[in-house]
């Protein structure tokens, strides 16, 4: 496969969705905690993913949502610490599939908190890094799929598509891009080959 598109949560980076509810709950934001605990990406959190409200807005909408009165940066801490950073042989994988003469692409659904947090570890590993909320798209709609494929000047056909989300693995698949349903974090370490 001469292009591979990774998702960044759940492939590159782990969740600790408990130590997220804790700090929300530390600062008296626990029913953002029902958002984490479901995985649900709605309303607010769909919101920032899609680029459509500034950090400062999406804390503003949290603190109403609480009745809190938590600054912008225990609400950002709150929700960073939900990743996991990415591992050594993560990143050392990523390099051994560029040096096998692979494209790679980073495709994720995040908002700029996340980004911001995270992304630094991983930027370099990546030929081209596709946001949605820079994009103001997300996946699963099959559009975001077709976006990267034009921007990136890469076939479906060629191209594989790696993340944790069966919707997601569905719509890119719908495009004729190739896909791998990563189940386990690191299942994609010993199942993607050079």
């Amino acid at each position: 496969m001469k292009n591979i598109i990774f998702d960044l949560g759940g492939v590159l980076v782990g969740f600790d969705r408990q130590r997220s509810i804790d700090a929300f709950e530390r600062i008296g934001c626990g029913k953002v905690a029902d958002y984490i605990r479901d995985h649900r990406t709605e309303d607010l959190f769909y919101r920032i993913e899609l680029g459509e409200i500034s950090t400062h807005d999406f804390c503003e909408e949290v603190r109403l949502m609480t009745a809190t009165n938590a600054d912008d940066e225990a609400i950002i801490e709150a929700w960073n610490v939900l990743l996991k950073p990415v591992t050594t042989e993560r990143l050392q994988r990523l390099r051994e599939l560029r040096e096998a003469g692979h494209r790679l692409f980073l495709l994720s659904n995040t908002n700029d908190m996340h980004w911001q947090y995270c992304g630094h570890q991983v930027v370099d590993c990546f030929e081209r890094v596709f946001l949605s909320y820079e994009m103001r798209l997300a996946k699963p709609d099959p559009q975001i799929f077709a976006e990267v494929l034009r921007q990136a000047d890469i076939e479906a056909c060629d191209s594989l598509f790696i993340d944790d989300n069966a919707d997601n693995i569905a719509a890119a698949a719908s495009l004729g891009i190739k896909t791998y349903h990563n189940q386990n974090i690191d299942d994609w370490i010993l199942n993607i080959e050079d």
